[in-house]
């Protein structure tokens, strides 16, 4: 049986994975990188996301190894929280939230030492803090500025700070940018904006310190990390190349060049085999030894702004928008992986502040996935705009697409928006621009001759020289709604001005045609905060609403809209059928900031179990982009198994709040611990834990005639802890205990009741 089904929004994917510098476990098997609120543990060798940890409610903000156990690691997070885990079975071992209030520690910057309590339970308070280094900037990591404190931890006397005058010379800048100290000698290397790096020695004598000075980056040095024995130094700029400098002999170093995007932090294994680098374009890349590069974990690339819409690609299912600078990215939703990286520029990208260069700016796809659309843009200083638009049609045998046809100056300005007309008959695509026109561009298929399929321009429209700004088909291809300013105007295939729809003052921002029952309206938003409805039957305004709808989304599976709203900071969600009074689902601050692009995706397979007022999401799930991560809202079926695990989940979020109400978790019984806690290679067999495990669940008959000796009746019964009572300790526990809980679970349930007279 299923129970009531609820919505939620799910924090799903591309998060940042170059937020921190990433873990290399000791065997070198794993990396461990935070990703948002959860920690991401990678196969080194097949790139695959082998768990993901999940329990920080705020951003993870460091991880590092448990130095007593190579199996572990601590992860802290802005949620004032830290937390160790077991990476290799993903699971939580112990919450350790410290007493600083957040807020305090984000006012000060300080940098404090932690003592975290040995203790059995699953949460300990760290209550015991120093402060090591107060009133910091949180510009770096133990580099401030032109100063570099080296501070001794609580009990020792090392205490030092190194300066560096500003520069004399015109352009100069030495401040400092990252840090690291060497593993076996008094020595601090330190990089700095100019592409220096300095190595800091004699710091901890009573003669004063001397340094010595590297250069080869040309901009400034972002990272920097000594080798396990500290015979080589390696750093990373924005130059994309990794490179590794002898520490005995200065003068000598190698490269690996042509790493992808700008390096943001270098890590190193502890045994010194495997180097990865983190890159500004969200990618992780495996190195072994400096000589080549074995793995590359791709996260979901968002450079300075998303500037295509949210596009779902008709054959891979795959979500499409801008990645690494001339590219599009195509990342699969439910795998949360880049599939592959489709060049559309087909330049080489020059990392140089200050250099224009061609971007992708729209996108958009043919129904069936066929052919797609791409324009390119490119503004320099004291010339025109430069603009390309490029059709791609997809090649089988690839299984990619090839570029077909290229217009240069398609307008002559800017292309505001373009759509593909989802009419089976031909194939067109619509192109609009600042330039006061719109542009129909025809296929003409030549696959009698040798030339093969082409474009050529069909059809140039206009409306009283205004400027349009949006354009959207209608479901089956008959009708075209452009928005010139304040006025739609709704054109036939044969480019004849049907009508005009005038609206309240403002300039149309979105266009959608109702689908199926409701394809008779037209719906459109304003930048004077209105939503209208026509009916495209009577020509005139159905109903509007005064309410600032920031982006209109309509999904392509049915006859539901959704429209987010922005307001006070958050944004509110409305999911509505055009010819119904009443929203579907409403939803006030669903996420904090402006959503900046949204996209219904179908479901693999159709839901049949949801509630009416999740119905919305039967075909398809709501994406939808801020300025953070992508997001789904999605409809959770509660099966009796989730049921189960819900009560965990709900003592997690308590245990996440430090200010949520403490629950008193059962302390259970000592076989149980015993079973849970033993390591899986010592255990006895099953036949004896199964027993066990059904002894220490029997109530004694001690009590038991105590509890019945008021009623004459004992009953000789079994008592399987209730979900609540043991569900953080099978959270814990391996696979194979859990399977014979379960065992355990159904062979006590089948045992009759067994009676017995007081008097027996």
């Amino acid at each position: 049986m299923v129970a009531h089904a609820e919505i939620r929004v799910v924090h799903l994917s591309g998060s940042k994975i170059n937020f921190r510098e990433p873990v290399i476990t000791n065997d070198s098997r794993f990396l461990l990188c935070a990703s948002g609120e959860s920690v991401k543990v990678y196969s080194s060798s097949s790139e695959e996301c082998v768990h993901d940890l999940q329990g920080h409610t705020d951003l993870v903000s460091g991880i590092v190894r448990n130095p007593s156990n190579h199996l572990q690691v601590y992860s802290c997070s802005a949620d004032g929280t830290v937390r160790l885990w077991d990476f290799t079975d993903g699971i939580l071992i112990k919450v350790q939230p410290h007493s600083l209030p957040r807020s305090f520690a984000i006012a000060l910057f300080q940098l404090v030492a932690v003592h975290l309590p040995l203790s059995g339970d699953q949460e300990v308070e760290a209550r015991e803090l120093s402060a090591v280094l107060c009133d910091v900037s949180p510009s770096g990591a133990a580099s401030f500025g032109r100063k570099v404190c080296v501070v001794g931890l609580p009990g020792t006397s090392v205490s030092n700070k190194f300066f560096l005058k500003s520069g004399n010379k015109k352009g100069a800048k030495n401040a400092f940018t990252c840090v690291s100290c060497h593993p076996k000698e008094d020595c601090i290397a330190t990089g700095h904006e100019d592409g220096k790096i300095r190595l800091w020695r004699n710091f901890n004598q009573k003669k004063e310190y001397t340094y010595s000075t590297l250069h080869w980056h040309h901009g400034a040095v972002n990272t920097l990390q000594f080798t396990p024995e500290g015979t080589n130094l390696l750093s990373g700029g924005i130059e994309s190349v990794l490179v590794q400098w002898h520490y005995t002999q200065e003068n000598q170093k190698d490269f690996l060049p042509r790493l992808g995007g700008a390096i943001t932090h270098i890590a190193v294994s502890p045994d010194g085999s495997l180097f990865c680098t983190s890159h500004s374009d969200n990618k992780i890349t495996i190195i072994q030894s400096c000589v080549k590069v074995s793995a590359i974990i791709q996260g979901l690339v968002k450079g300075e702004g998303v500037r295509t819409d949210l596009t779902i690609d008709p054959r891979s299912k795959a979500l499409v928008l801008n990645g690494k600078p001339g590219h599009l990215q195509f990342y699969s939703l439910h795998r949360d992986k880049l599939l592959y990286n489709l060049d559309i520029v087909q330049q080489e990208y020059i990392h140089e502040e200050g250099l224009d260069q061609f971007e992708v700016v729209k996108a958009a796809f043919d129904t069936r996935g066929d052919w797609l659309a791409t324009v390119e843009e490119r503004t320099q200083k004291g010339s025109e705009l430069e603009i390309n638009l490029k059709l791609w049609v997809y090649d089988e045998q690839t299984q990619s697409f090839m570029l077909n046809t290229t217009v240069i100056a398609p307008h002559e300005d800017q292309i505001t928006a373009m759509c593909f007309s989802p009419s089976p008959e031909t194939t067109m695509l619509v192109t609009i621009s600042f330039d006061g026109h719109f542009k129909a561009w025809l296929l003409a298929d030549h696959s009698d001759t040798k030339e093969g399929a082409s474009w050529s321009c069909d059809f140039v429209g206009g409306y009283h020289h205004l400027k349009p700004g949006c354009c959207c088909f209608s479901a089956d291809g008959s009708l075209l709604a452009v928005g010139f300013q304040e006025v739609v105007t709704v054109w036939s295939p044969s480019w004849e001005l049907l009508t005009t729809l005038s609206q309240p003052p403002g300039a149309i921002r979105d266009l959608c045609f109702g689908r199926l029952s409701c394809s008779k309206y037209l719906l459109g938003t304003s930048t004077k905060n209105q939503l209208c409805c026509w009916n495209l039957l009577t020509c005139s305004l159905e109903w509007s609403t005064p309410v600032d709808v920031s982006l209109l989304q309509a999904d392509p599976l049915s006859e539901n809209m959704a429209a987010f709203c922005s307001q006070s900071g958050c944004s509110d969600l409305f999911v509505f059928k055009p010819g119904e009074p009443r929203p579907l689902y409403s939803q006030k601050a669903l996420c904090t900031g402006k959503v900046q692009r949204a996209v219904f995706a179908p479901r693999d397979q159709m839901l049949e179990s949801c509630e009416e007022h999740a119905q919305w999401l039967n075909r398809s799930q709501l994406y939808f982009f801020t300025q953070h991560m992508l997001m789904v809202d999605d409809s959770v079926a509660v099966t009796p198994f989730y049921l189960l695990l819900g009560k965990h989940r709900q003592h997690q979020e308590a245990l996440t709040n430090p200010m949520a109400e403490r629950i008193q978790l059962p302390q259970g019984s000592i076989a149980i611990k015993e079973l849970l806690y033993t390591p899986a290679h010592v255990l006895p067999s099953a036949s004896f834990l199964c027993s066990m495990f059904v002894r220490s669940l029997l109530i004694s008959s001690s009590s038991a005639s105590a509890s019945g000796s008021r009623t004459g009746v004992v009953q000789a019964t079994t008592h399987w802890p209730c979900p609540n009572t043991h569900t953080s300790l099978l959270q814990t526990a391996p696979f194979a205990l859990r399977h014979i809980l379960f065992s355990t679970y159904r062979l006590v349930k089948s045992m009759p009741r067994v009676q017995h007279s007081s008097g027996s």
